[in-house]
């Protein structure tokens, strides 16, 4: 099924250490770029998450932010560094003799100091654990966002392709219709110049003109990348890249197709061609 590089996911778990949340924004990208934000005590570990989120996503920049916030233990939270805080008061009286009028110390600035209010040491293995598990509930539900872009993604290139074929038949239906009243014209060209022209020549040239302007093989080629494409969207592997080849190719046959028009009505398609396929390489460029 078609995935989409587009999503975003958020997921909260309370653990006995504290609250972690992985939020993580995926928007398209020519390859995978996967970058993370996270707590330091968990830093060793990015590429063991960097695997996980590679095992799930093929294409797109993805931002992974981690979040904790520790558990409130009052009585381990709040642990002060006296001798630290000692030496500073000792510090603050030196400097105070001798500055003419210092202002008070606040003890709330003492307490800001680096080092003064010391936290107990978060073991990281279990913390590890926990964020592990929550990056795969979170990686997902990304995908299963992706995934649901994706089927609508499908239904407009599906709907894309039926106009297409639509335009196509068309055209093709009224190909002997243009090249008669093509080779009507030559005639009528060559009957005003008042001229006896060689019948064996004549009809040389009008072969010619009608194989200037025939647009079949056009048309077959345009059919055959519809084809390509839809079994594209069929295939579970990324296939963003196969899809955007294949819109150039649908380009390439609908200039072919203007440029050989001998009315008005096949440029028209041809223009109408083009509209169709550039919203389709649109919505293309966030596939996966």
């Amino acid at each position: 099924m078609l995935h989409s590089m587009t999503g975003f996911a958020r997921e909260t778990v309370e653990t006995t250490l504290g609250t972690l949340t992985w939020e993580i924004r995926a928007v398209n990208h020519r390859y995978l770029d996967v970058q993370f934000k996270m707590p330091e005590d968990l830093r060793p570990k990015e590429q063991v998450f960097r695997q996980q989120a590679s095992a799930i996503l093929g294409r797109g920049k993805i931002e992974c932010g981690l979040y904790f916030r520790r558990a409130t233990d009052q009585q381990s939270e709040m642990q002060i560094d006296t001798e630290l805080v000692k030496l500073l008061s000792s510090r603050i009286s030196e400097v105070s003799a001798i500055l003419p009028s210092p202002a008070g110390i606040n003890p709330i600035e003492i307490l800001r100091w680096p080092g003064v209010l010391q936290q107990r040491e978060v073991d990281a293995e279990p913390l590890f654990e926990a964020a592990s598990a929550l990056l795969d509930t979170t990686l997902g539900a990304l995908d299963d966002m992706r995934m649901s872009e994706g089927r609508r993604i499908v239904e407009m290139l599906e709907s894309r392709c039926v106009d297409i074929e639509s335009i196509a038949a068309l055209v093709r239906l009224r190909m002997p219709e243009v090249l008669a009243a093509s080779r009507a014209k030559q005639r009528e060209r060559i009957e005003k110049l008042d001229v006896e022209a060689d019948p064996a020549r004549l009809e040389v040239e009008l072969a010619l003109l009608a194989q200037k302007i025939d647009v079949d093989e056009e048309l077959d080629r345009l059919e055959s990348h519809l084809v390509e494409i839809r079994d594209a969207l069929q295939d579970p592997k990324p296939v963003g890249r196969r899809l955007d080849f294949l819109m150039q190719e649908l380009n390439r046959e609908a200039n072919t197709l203007g440029s050989k028009s001998a009315d008005a009505e096949t440029t028209k398609a041809a223009v109408d061609l083009k509209v169709l396929i550039e919203q389709m390489r649109e919505q293309i460029q966030n596939v996966e």
